[in-house]
């Protein structure tokens, strides 16, 4: 008789679990399969562990959809109803609506703490006797790239292809000194320094926007335009866990800047 009763009551949980996980709604996250320090398959990225971290807020099973977000990503995938959700977009992307900043960081320097020269700024004098490594992504350079073009230092830059498996290549050229220093979005920067403790210093870019040019982003996450109900979630998520968030990304190294100013423009 006790077994029999053990018996129904083990039969009772394991089918109210079933019962509770089928109830559950599912949270599909958009998300690049080979893209460090941000997601990966394995689910070794910082977004991908914040997305994991709303779906428990949410009370919601999170599936991610792996796809690289190239042009046409969010008609395919967002507004075609494939994914719900895109962890890391700049606050200021059209395409989707967006959530309040979780988090905001700028363009850096990546120097090998062995070098003898600290450049302060795009400014700086030093800037021209140095080669400059910038991130080339797709068919475009980023910002800081563009600026010291208009100071007339295209000789000084070397651009490599900085996408997906190759994210890390401007740091590994810094690193082996194939060029003398590296511009780098931040997180990227901060996470490749973190992977070789003591080797590199990872400095802001100053200012943090030249003329129509931003090096400092505030990012959100997006959410199609007529999916208000996720968007004010999501807003509270944020909010409740924006210090565990914080925590997260400083175990990442990602570089943080304060979030009481703006800037209205998308990193490429």
């Amino acid at each position: 008789m006790y077994f029999r009763s053990l018996s129904a009551v083990i039969l009772s949980i394991l089918f109210f679990a079933a019962y509770s996980k089928a109830q559950k709604s599912t949270l599909r996250v958009c998300a690049d399969p080979n893209n460090l320090p941000f997601s990966n398959t394995r689910e070794e990225g910082f977004e991908n562990r914040i997305a994991h971290m709303a779906g428990l807020y949410l009370g919601e099973e999170v599936e991610f959809v792996w796809q690289r977000m190239g042009r046409g990503f969010v008609r395919e995938y967002i507004d075609k109803g494939k994914c719900d959700v895109v962890i890391g977009v700049p606050t200021a992307y059209r395409p989707l609506l967006t959530t309040q900043p979780y988090y905001r960081s700028s363009f850096v320097f990546l120097i090998r703490k062995s070098a003898k020269f600290r450049p302060s700024s795009l400014d700086d004098p030093q800037l021209k006797n140095y080669r400059i490594a910038i991130e080339a992504l797709e068919e475009e350079y980023t910002p800081p790239a563009q600026a010291l073009a208009r100071r007339g230092l295209q000789s000084q830059l070397v651009g490599i292809y900085s996408v997906g498996e190759h994210n890390f290549d401007v740091g590994k050229a810094v690193s082996v000194g194939r060029v003398d220093l590296g511009i780098m979005w931040g997180p990227t920067a901060g996470y490749f320094a973190k992977l070789s403790p003591n080797r590199f210093s990872v400095t802001p870019i100053e200012p943090q926007r030249d003329g129509t040019l931003p090096f400092a982003f505030s990012i959100a996450m997006g959410v199609a335009k007529t999916n208000q109900r996720l968007h004010e979630r999501l807003n509270q998520f944020i909010e409740a866990k924006r210090v565990d968030i914080q925590k997260l990304l400083a175990a990442y190294g990602v570089p943080q800047l304060s979030m009481t100013a703006t800037i209205s423009q998308v990193k490429p």
